[in-house]
């Protein structure tokens, strides 16, 4: 294997991303014109591939990374793996809540918006040199057809797992967030009558997402007004925000790692999957052994990769997280 970076660069200008505004930030994704940045991580090449035992030794010589991180963290699959494994884990493109701010959890209403298949593309295009023998993905709208999109070319097989499902949520589901919902609140308080938006509420908490005004304008509810104790808790300690005796914060951690399992004890040594930022947090912080509390320790963009290396013992380590840079430039990874 032949050591060290590859750069290599060109200056096309790439398809131009429609300017848009994300209002948690305040920040726009402008299209630029930009050079095209392929990066190889130390040992890797496309022309010499090498397990992933193989790849960790190599690259630590390189880097000064861990030669071996066993009891780092505690095993994911409880038993001895066939081989290490790598795992590469994407969150969706922006999906049509995500773009009106609101709450999504396991709704399957919330489709890949026209950005969030460019946003795909650009996943895909930025692991395009790496194999893959499988993909897992959420079975859930945003994610599969992110994944589709992504695994557009490969035979490999994909996956759709239900245990990389986001979480639950409840009655808050389809409902504004509190930091997108402040353009509504003069137009709910005055248009209809508070006992009458609990009615409705009351009625169904699955199909309650939304209030109907005399005019026939379709309005998505503000969370923070109709449930302000429960979406409060939600917002800053999710991990005691439960419905009905359920905690959805907690329920993910060990729906996570039943995904963890089921992904690590399939044949082969690298994977992608594809699925959602709550769940995401969740096999992110199992993976580190961080509990239910840290959920919001960690932060996944649109499109952003993280990479995992899991050892025999089934212990993870963490080699990359929310990688971005494909979103804004022609980014071509090799690990």
């Amino acid at each position: 294997m032949v050591s060290g970076i590859l750069l290599s660069l060109t200056n096309p200008l790439f398809p131009k991303l429609p300017s848009k505004y994300d209002s948690k930030r305040g920040f726009k994704y402008q299209a630029t014109s930009c050079s095209t940045l392929r990066v190889a991580c130390s040992n890797s090449s496309p022309e010499s591939p090498a397990t992933a035992a193989e790849k960790l030794l190599d690259d630590a010589s390189v880097t000064g990374g861990a030669i071996d991180f066993q009891r780092a963290t505690t095993s994911l699959t409880q038993k001895l793996l066939s081989s290490p494994k790598k795992v590469t884990l994407v969150r969706h493109g922006l999906s049509s809540w995500n773009d009106e701010g609101r709450v999504q959890g396991s709704s399957n209403l919330s489709v890949l918006t026209e950005i969030g298949v460019r946003q795909a593309e650009r996943c895909r295009e930025a692991l395009k040199n790496i194999h893959f023998d499988h993909c897992f993905s959420s079975p859930i709208s945003r994610a599969k057809s992110t994944a589709e999109v992504m695994w557009q070319g490969r035979d490999e097989p994909l996956v759709f797992l239900d245990s990389l499902k986001e979480g639950h949520l409840f009655f808050l589901e389809g409902m504004k967030n509190a930091f997108a919902s402040f353009q509504y609140d003069v137009l709910i308080r005055f248009t209809v009558p508070t006992h009458y938006v609990m009615l409705i509420h009351e009625m169904n908490h699955v199909i309650i997402q939304y209030i109907v005004l005399l005019t026939g304008l379709i309005v998505p509810a503000d969370a923070r007004q109709i449930y302000p104790n429960e979406y409060t808790t939600w917002r800053e300690n999710p991990a005691s925000f439960y419905v009905n005796g359920v905690y959805p914060v907690r329920k993910l951690w060990g729906t996570a790692r039943e995904a963890w399992r089921e992904i690590l004890l399939t044949p082969g040594e690298n994977f992608l999957v594809v699925t959602h930022k709550s769940i995401l947090r969740a096999l992110i912080c199992t993976a580190l052994g961080l509990p239910p509390e840290r959920f919001r320790a960690v932060d996944v963009n649109n499109g952003g990769i993280s990479v995992f290396i899991v050892n025999q013992q089934g212990e993870a380590m963490l080699q990359s997280l929310n990688m971005t840079a494909h979103m804004y430039s022609d980014y071509e990874y090799f690990y």
